[in-house]
């Protein structure tokens, strides 16, 4: 009899499990699908990120190589590749490359908007304030001086890193906007700011000599012919080779009072 009563138990221990079995094999099935999908979606995005960083730092390279050449067509139509490409860093540096040439050619609100473009995509803040600063000085000679603070004074605080040339232009602003007491008052800071490059303090030194003078007009040209100037390219700026992450886009931090 024990062993009757055993078997029965056993036997509805064992449809017990059938049915928890039957009950939970759905779930373990979409479980399993999920991550299936999963994995592959994270594996097709990575496939599709490393295709478009190569066809961005190809595209920019032959960009590159089409400036040497001084086919600047050739380097527009590349830029746009790789601008279109997907990749942050590329597209950054890209708008910024077509900024500069739409600048060289005289058009300065081409070149500030797609500064301002470069600025929008950049991969981080440093490249972003560098494309904003060049949007400003594209427009140096032509925007009003309300347009020219609300683009400057954010950059020129003391915490960003452009800083010291987002205040000269400021200043330069300020001075052609008639605005000359205030102007000498900046570049005289500028011209004793310890944390400046020397060719900053220079300039600034040669304007408030000049306003003194009383040769403003003089003042306004040296001035804005040196802060519109094209600016040297940073090491921040520098692309990463094809096959390296461009998550973050190019990187670094420059050291204080850093050109642009």
């Amino acid at each position: 009899m024990v062993d009757l009563f055993e078997e029965v138990e056993e036997q509805l221990r064992s449809d017990r499990y059938r049915e928890l079995a039957r009950r939970i094999a759905p779930w373990a099935t979409a479980i399993f699908a999920l991550v299936l999908v999963g994995y592959l979606g994270f594996w097709g995005y990575k496939a599709f990120q490393d295709r478009d960083l190569s066809t961005a730092a190809l595209a920019y390279q032959k960009g590159v190589d089409a400036l040497a050449k001084n086919d600047q067509a050739g380097a527009v139509r590349e830029f746009q590749v790789a601008g279109q490409a997907g990749a942050p860093g590329y597209k950054t540096l890209a708008l910024m490359q077509q900024g500069g040439l739409r600048a060289a050619a005289g058009d300065a609100a081409g070149a500030a908007a797609l500064f301002d473009q470069a600025a929008k995509s950049a991969p981080n803040p440093i490249v972003g304030d560098l494309a904003s600063l060049r949007a400003a000085l594209a427009l140096l000679d032509t925007a009003p001086y309300a347009e020219m603070q609300r683009r400057l004074t954010p950059l020129a605080d003391a915490k960003r890193p452009f800083s010291l040339y987002a205040r000269e232009a400021l200043a330069t602003a300020k001075l052609m906007a008639g605005r000359t007491a205030e102007a000498r008052r900046d570049f005289s800071v500028l011209s004793i700011s310890l944390g400046a490059p020397e060719d900053l303090r220079q300039r600034a030194q040669l304007a408030v000599a000049l306003i003194d003078s009383g040769q403003a007009a003089v003042a306004i040209a040296a001035v804005k012919a040196a802060a519109t100037l094209p600016p040297p390219a940073p090491a921040i700026l520098s692309p990463p080779p094809p096959g390296t992450s461009d998550q973050a886009g190019p990187t670094g931090t420059p050291p204080a009072g850093a050109a642009p």
